[in-house]
């Protein structure tokens, strides 16, 4: 069903630009983001973020945990306004033991910037982003950070991307000069070279000077001085041997668009910035039963891909984040909650800024409010006013890292089951349990176990437990398909017999070599990586 679209709303769902940053720890993931900010006018100032001796934090960094320890744990959302376009920013944990709620938060990317560190390369929290992305169908734009080191030769850099994650590369730009004396990048597309200069080591935006012509060009090599030879070598390998921009490849996660920069000096994100925007798309038709929800021309409709209570300690509630998909949201619109039917009122929504929140009048597809929870929403919930819209659910994915509760000792009950429901339902751990045995039978599942540090942090700061957790020797879990009954197969002591929080069955194994084992015990016996297979199979 599509609806009368004001030119209004048309221009403002086109002028969305939603992505997120992928990235291996430590690469400069949430450096980028905050001098994205400060280029967008978000922030005035902008302070590195390096590790417990930062005495300021990200904006994006909002739990306390996350402000002791130097690192994100946790996803949020962050938007400016830039050059006519609406931005809004998908902050991602880089550490692989939150790697599960970055997987949530690319569902609701159109884009991906992939940060790369110019000394390491790819590195393996890196290739398995990409992956997903490349599962979902998000186009990949790439950013080298960390030119202002001295880090591998940038065409390394391209034959080891295009090697490991199986994309042709096309750099945009081209850096001139690296380490101390970085001082620029050329522009391909536009034929220019752009230095730069200032910037308060990274603190406040640096000066720019462009300088037009061929890279051979007397008034280029110039500019670049030393390092001219070295950067016109490269330009003109690029020019004879080297693949050419694309968007359907872009689109289909076949190529990827290459910039060069430093986050730490801002030298290279402005203009890095501006191109990106250009190039990344706009809001993306998503998918309900086979079938394209186009953005403009469809009413509303969004999905739920992340939960979190207690954003702020002196209003202890929940909010919902929910990405819309198509149409236009109006506060107190009525819409129906598709998993259950209800028909509800969106009266108390936010939009989101970090921790920082303020009331939202109206919202455009490509946007993410936030919505208060009265504990009705569910990760991967449909929002629409089509009641025959369905978005795919978001995969849940085997946790790695096992701990049983250890229920005894703990004088608060019902607090802990409050906090522990509460966190199971965010998706910071899984939750397993022996059938029949309750709460005393209660076994956490994490990707790391930085996420169960997370979860004692949370349920001791939010509801005043002290939780002991004893290890548990398993590393995966897999889901039996139809039909299982647990009387019917052999298995060894090794693999255990679990449901998960919502009834289904589940094994849990220490290694590959026991289900490897259990299949040849049972010929008949089908197993998952995941409750539901077909969400992998649901496209983008």
């Amino acid at each position: 069903m599509s609806v009368p679209v004001t030119n209004e709303i048309r221009r403002e769902i086109e002028r969305r630009r939603t992505f997120a940053i992928i990235s291996h720890p430590d690469a400069g993931k949430t450096t980028l983001t905050e001098k994205l900010l400060l280029y967008g006018g978000a922030l005035r100032e902008a302070g590195a973020v390096r590790a417990q001796k930062a005495t300021r934090h990200a904006t994006s960094d909002w739990l306390e945990l996350e402000k002791q320890r130097g690192i994100s744990v946790s996803s949020s959302v962050l938007h400016f306004e830039f050059d006519e376009h609406r931005v809004n920013i998908l902050d991602t944990p880089g550490h692989a033991d939150f790697s599960e709620d970055t997987y949530r938060t690319l569902m609701a990317a159109d884009s991906a910037v992939m940060l790369i560190d110019a000394a390491r390369g790819v590195e393996p929290q890196t290739r398995k982003l990409c992956e997903v992305c490349k599962l979902r169908k998000i186009p990949i734009f790439t950013f080298v950070n960390k030119m202002d080191r001295h880090g591998r030769d940038p065409l390394d850099i391209m034959g080891e991307i295009e090697e490991v994650l199986g994309m042709d590369v096309v750099p945009v730009n081209w850096p001139v000069g690296a380490g101390s004396d970085f001082r620029g990048v050329y522009d391909r597309l536009d034929r220019r070279l752009v230095t730069f200069s200032g910037g308060d080591h990274g603190t406040h935006r640096v000066d720019e000077t462009v300088v037009a012509g061929e890279p051979d060009s007397e008034a280029v090599m110039e500019a670049m001085g030393p390092f001219a030879q070295d950067a016109l070598d490269g330009l003109e390998l690029l020019e004879g041997a080297g693949a050419e921009f694309d968007t359907e490849l872009v689109a289909s996660g076949l190529q990827t668009p290459m910039f060069f920069g430093s986050a730490l000096t801002n030298f290279g994100v402005h203009p890095f910035l501006e191109r990106f925007l250009e190039m990344a798309p706009g809001p993306m038709p998503r998918v309900s039963a086979g079938e394209p929800v186009d953005p403009v021309e469809r009413p509303f409709s969004g999905f739920v891909f992340k939960i979190q209570a207690n954003m702020d300690p002196d209003h202890r509630d929940r909010i919902a984040f929910v990405r819309i998909c198509s149409g236009h949201f109006v506060k107190g619109l009525q819409t129906s909650h598709v998993r259950t039917g209800k028909s509800i009122r969106l009266t108390n929504s936010t939009l989101l800024m970090g921790k920082d929140r303020a009331d939202v009048d109206e919202a455009f597809a490509g946007d993410v409010v936030g919505l208060f929870d009265p504990g009705l929403f569910r990760i991967g919930d449909t929002l629409a006013d089509e009641k025959k819209i369905v978005f795919a659910g978001i995969p849940i994915f085997a946790p790695e890292s096992y701990m049983r509760v250890e229920v005894a000792g703990v004088q608060k009950r019902k607090a802990l089951e409050k906090g522990i429901g509460q966190l199971v339902q965010e998706g910071v751990v899984q939750l397993f349990s022996d059938p029949e045995g309750g709460s005393a039978s209660w076994i956490l599942g994490a990707m790391g176990p930085l996420q169960f540090d997370v979860m004692k942090h949370r349920l001791k700061s939010e509801y005043g437990v002290d939780l002991t957790l004893s290890s548990l020797p398993y590393t995966l879990a897999r889901w039996p398909q139809a039909g299982f009954d647990p009387e019917d197969f052999k298995y060894s002591e090794r693999i255990r017999v679990v449901h998960d929080r919502d009834g289904n069955w589940a094994l849990l194994a220490q290694s590959p070599w026991d289900f490897d084992r259990l299949l040849e015990r049972n010929e008949s016996l089908e197993l998952a990586e995941t409750p539901d297979p077909s969400l992998f199979e649901s496209a983008h």
